[in-house]
């Protein structure tokens, strides 16, 4: 076996052992995956570079491998720079006319982690303005024993229970928003001229913009951060895929 060889099989083994390492620590999944991806993608092109050493139609499809990845990574890169962008950005110091509190997964009747920080974040920032109407918004999918929304509601009545409006039966972002918003509407607000803060993670912020801005709303974002930093490296990889297919759906 030629030299290069051996070190293309020992790169892909060692992107395999990483992606199989990281399966073995708690939320971060997609990092694992994506490395066992990357692992059989060096495969493939060890593939390739054989093939094309005895048939010449593979030295194309080699200049196509390497277009196609090169052509990803671009992409990728780009939305991954947005979504740090968006991330960044806090909008919690700005007026707003209403609120909209992002669900994620329930355990249970158990806030996820990813909930339990959003639900922190929206208290603390409802506790500074006691006037503003709130929608929380989260269905119910499997695993889940009551709604997302149920679930916030219960963690924050003690910021007034009164001005708590639960939608609860969006099953994705793009339902959040529309659902929301006539919820929103059926309080009052011009939701063509208002001004929404929407509490979610700083990673899915960015997305959670385009997406509200396809619904017709204008919306500012209140970040909520995980507690670990692997955590948010993982999500933040996450989130440019995720940015990617809201873009270019498939």
């Amino acid at each position: 076996m030629k030299r290069r060889e051996t070190a293309g099989l020992l790169g892909s083994g060692a992107w395999v052992l990483l992606g199989l390492l990281l399966r073995t620590v708690p939320g971060i999944r997609f990092s694992a995956n994506l490395c066992l991806c990357l692992g059989g993608l060096w495969l493939f092109w060890l593939a390739l570079c054989r093939l094309a050493e005895k048939h010449g139609v593979f030295k194309w499809c080699k200049r196509l491998f390497l277009l196609g990845i090169a052509a990803s990574g671009v992409v990728l890169l780009v939305a991954e720079t947005a979504v740090l962008a968006g991330g960044a950005e806090d909008g919690s110091a700005q007026p707003v006319d209403a609120v909209i509190v992002l669900g994620a997964g329930v355990n249970g009747e158990t806030p996820s982690l990813t909930l339990q920080t959003r639900i922190r974040r929206a208290e603390t920032y409802l506790a500074l303005h006691p006037d503003l109407p709130v929608v929380l918004s989260g269905g119910q999918g499997p695993g889940e024993d009551i709604t997302e929304a149920e679930c916030m509601r219960r963690a924050l009545a003690s910021v007034g229970a009164q001005r708590l409006f639960l939608e609860e039966q969006s099953t994705s972002t793009a339902e959040n928003f529309a659902f929301s918003k006539e919820i929103l509407e059926a309080q009052g607000i011009e939701t063509d001229t208002a001004v929404i803060g929407v509490v979610s993670n700083d990673f899915h912020l960015f997305r959670a913009g385009l997406i509200a801005k396809g619904e017709g709303l204008s919306v500012v974002g209140i970040p909520a951060e995980l507690p670990w930093w692997w955590l948010e490296a993982n999500y933040y990889l996450r989130e440019a895929f995720a940015v990617v297919k809201t873009v270019i759906p498939l």
